[in-house]
């Protein structure tokens, strides 16, 4: 079976919903727009799912031009900004590690700090956002975990929900960037070196750790038990430490990509799965 690419999905805000594409442009940085806007404290330091699940039930859609920002959620009125990429910089945290993001302002920060219960702002990626990204290719990405691009197979998760008891745990609990259709085996993700879809091409960076985010109702925005990771943890440990679901990709080639597009992979590799640290 022809593998193809099933579904694209972009998260312009960390930590909030996704918008799902028919066709996309991808970056250096991962799908356009892809993380480039992420929600921090008052302090700078970037708000998650961890500990704000909440954010989930935040919509964000960016227009056509990339000029304006329109933000929803239920039982809220919606609100619209335009994307300020000129104001001064501000310091950021992420995991500890200090970027720098340009404030959105108050429009933005009220309304996110009534959605949340905590005060809030809205930052973006600096267009001069230099940073390198990890792994077995290294990249960049914008407010991403780490790498650009996140790709999960449709048959990787039918081979979890087949292990699970009780409801099937739905994609949007992983949140991909790229969701591949047509590979026969489940994991076939952890050993593509590299992957070329459309115009563009990836290279691995490194397995994808999952963390309580997994555990999120992506819908209601509301914790919803132990699984995917009580499951996962009975056969997906990593030696590295923590369980793997899904990779994480480095952009080679930038260009168009869209729904349908053939995935072939033209180098593949060893899974890392239970490659030990280096010593």
């Amino acid at each position: 079976m022809t593998a193809t690419i099933g579904e694209l999905i972009s998260y312009p805000i960390k930590g909030c919903a996704g918008t799902a594409l028919s066709e996309t442009r991808v970056t250096r940085a991962g799908l356009a727009h892809d993380r480039s806007f992420m929600v921090v404290d008052t302090e700078g330091v970037f708000r998650s799912q961890r500990q704000d699940p909440r954010l989930a039930l935040i919509r964000p859609v960016v227009d056509a031009g990339g000029e304006k920002l329109a933000l929803h959620a239920p039982g809220f009125e919606d609100t619209r900004i335009t994307i300020d990429v000129d104001s001064p910089r501000r310091e950021v945290e992420l995991f500890g590690r200090r970027y720098t993001g340009i404030d959105q302002g108050d429009v933005a920060a009220e309304w996110l700090s009534s959605v949340l219960g905590s005060r809030s702002r809205l930052v973006r990626v600096p267009p001069e956002h230099d940073r390198v990204t990890d792994g077995r290719t290294p990249g960049t990405s914008g407010y991403a975990d780490s790498d650009a691009v996140h790709v999960l197979s449709r048959a990787t998760l039918e081979d979890l929900n087949r292990r699970v008891s009780g409801p099937a745990v739905p994609m949007s609990r992983f949140r991909p960037n790229i969701v591949v259709d047509g590979w026969d085996e489940p994991h076939v993700e952890d050993r593509v070196h590299r992957l070329v879809a459309g115009e563009v091409e990836l290279g691995y960076a490194k397995l994808a750790i999952r963390c309580a985010v997994t555990l999120v109702d992506q819908g209601s925005g509301e914790g919803a038990g132990p699984e995917p990771l009580r499951t996962l943890a009975t056969y997906r440990r990593a030696a590295r430490g923590g369980v793997s679901f899904g990779t994480k990709f480095a952009v080679l080639r930038t260009g168009g990509l869209a729904v349908g597009d053939v995935v072939t992979v033209p180098a593949w590799s060893e899974s890392q799965l239970h490659e030990p640290r280096p010593s």
